[in-house]
């Protein structure tokens, strides 16, 4: 045991710690490893920019140094800004109560010398990990002798419909009061900031098996670092496995797939992984023929590529709702060549009714429409239902879907695919020649990213450019993808 002087904690930390000791013990002394990813950085973002629109609803307010090296000074800025009986609320208001520092996104005045605790979130509804969030901070308020009157979750309305002209925040905003349940949470955190400490006394850092939940909600961003040295065929990539079952082949002493014992119990879908790595063999069943040639030319393989934002853009959409903005089409005639379609809305608009009647007009009336997964079917019916002038035809599009997805996962597994059956996992073992990545792009969400970037006024005519090349060049990969597996499965047949 090292009698070190441990680190202040903030919110933030506390909650790291309760999730994962390990990622709090790398935050606070190993962060140079962390790696945070544009597409999580773009949640931060999301989660200032409604945290920034919440204050708009208390007017009047003045906001303290958000700079987390400069907290003290926040902390005396607060008090001063407390003492002061003209001021309404207090944005990012700061307080130091037993080692553990936190800011509150919106303090405001209640009355009777009580202030009212506004927690912002940009999620659409109450969530688990929010009580303790709150409660941590309710805990220091009023250590530091703050008298709290309520507690409120402030979170999105994702029923609220935009109507293109201004945002009504008194609608875009819900509001939940967590006070009783951030008060019953007070009598664990004690106990749980002993532990938290105990463990940031030490010399070395605390035992930890990664596990997909890692990265659950949100990215860890010691994943990479935390995964370096895990063997290839590691036991966290058999199909669906549990953290339980994990904890248990790592009390055997088990790390690898292939040393998991036939006593063990597995699903199927987990056996067949297992059996394939031992063996070192593809898993292949009859029925996979079948399902890949059920089918009715010419054969359609569809991806679409699509927005889901917090803060609503154009008119009739609502917060998070998915916005699909680029299809991609490769088309396979019965007589072997294959064609590709597109399309890209180049402009800051909705592209909802360009995106379906092009869709419509490439896909036809005849077909089989090969996705993976079924995230375009659900694209599809949410078009139906907010255009009803293409509802018709649409929907018709249903009865012609296939999903490949569904169709692999259910008759076939490779060695490499490593757990994972989407789309990124199955292309580079079975194809890897066509591996992802070269690509500018390689996954959904960074192409929602730079879709935004392209339609930015302030971007540059060569960057959009570049940007639509490379929106196309990665949907069009997508769907050619489909294309090469569905052939290169059908080949084990012979």
């Amino acid at each position: 045991m090292n009698s070190k002087k441990t680190p202040v904690l903030s919110k933030t930390r506390y909650l790291a710690g309760l999730k994962c000791p390990l990622r709090l013990w790398h935050q606070c002394y190993n962060r140079n490893v962390s790696v945070v990813s544009p597409v999580t950085q773009a949640a931060f973002d999301t989660g200032h920019s409604v945290g920034d629109l919440a204050t708009r609803l208390y007017p009047g307010g003045i906001r303290m140094d958000t700079d987390p090296l400069r907290h003290g000074a926040a902390v005396r800025s607060t008090r001063e800004a407390l003492n002061n009986p003209n001021l309404p609320g207090i944005y990012e208001a700061a307080f130091l109560f037993d080692a553990v520092q936190v800011k509150v996104d919106i303090l405001e005045r209640a009355g009777n010398d009580k202030w009212n605790i506004i927690e912002v979130k940009s999620s659409t509804k109450v969530k688990d990990e929010h009580v303790p969030d709150v409660g941590i901070q309710c805990y220091v308020l009023k250590g530091a002798g703050l008298n709290i009157g309520r507690a409120y979750l402030m979170h999105v309305n994702n029923q609220y419909v935009y109507d293109g002209e201004q945002l009504q925040l008194e609608h875009f905003f819900s509001f939940s009061d967590v006070t009783d349940q951030a008060l019953s949470y007070q009598a664990e955190i004690p106990g749980r900031l002993a532990q938290l400490r105990d463990m940031l006394s030490r010399d070395y850092p605390p035992d930890a098996l990664p596990y997909r939940g890692c990265n659950s909600p949100t990215p860890c961003e010691f994943w990479e670092y935390c995964t370096r040295e895990m063997p290839e065929q590691a036991v966290m990539a058999l199909p669906g496995i549990s953290r339980k079952k994990m904890d248990e082949l790592a009390t055997m002493g088990i790390r690898e797939i292939g040393d998991i014992p036939e006593s063990f119990p597995l699903s199927i879908k987990q056996k067949r992984a297992r059996d394939c790595v031992r063996n070192g063999e593809e898993y292949i069943e009859r029925e996979l023929d079948h399902e890949l040639k059920d089918v009715e030319y010419p054969i359609h393989f569809l991806d679409f590529e699509t927005l889901g934002l917090a803060i609503p853009r154009y008119a009739g959409t609502r917060p998070y709702q998915t916005v699909p903005f680029q299809w991609s089409d490769h088309v396979l005639h019965e007589d072997g060549t294959v064609e590709h379609r597109d399309y890209l809305c180049e402009e800051d608009r909705d592209p909802r009714e360009e995106f379906a009647s092009t869709l419509l007009d490439a896909l036809g009336t005849k077909g089989s429409i090969f996705m993976y997964t079924t995230y375009e079917e659900a694209v599809l019916k949410e078009l139906a239902e907010n255009l009803p002038e293409h509802r018709e035809h649409v929907l018709a599009l249903l009865d012609r879907l296939k999903d490949l997805y569904s169709i692999i996962s259910a008759h076939f597994y490779h060695p490499k695919f490593h757990g994972s059956f989407s789309l990124k996992s199955v292309l580079p073992a079975l194809l890897p020649e066509m591996s992802y990545e070269t690509l500018s792009i390689q996954e959904g969400q960074e192409a929602g990213l730079k879709y935004l970037r392209m339609i930015d006024p302030t971007t540059g005519p060569q960057e959009k450019e570049t940007v639509k090349k490379d929106l196309l060049t990665y949907c069009g990969h997508d769907t050619l993808a489909m294309v090469r597996i569905r052939e290169e499965l059908l080949k084990r047949f012979g």
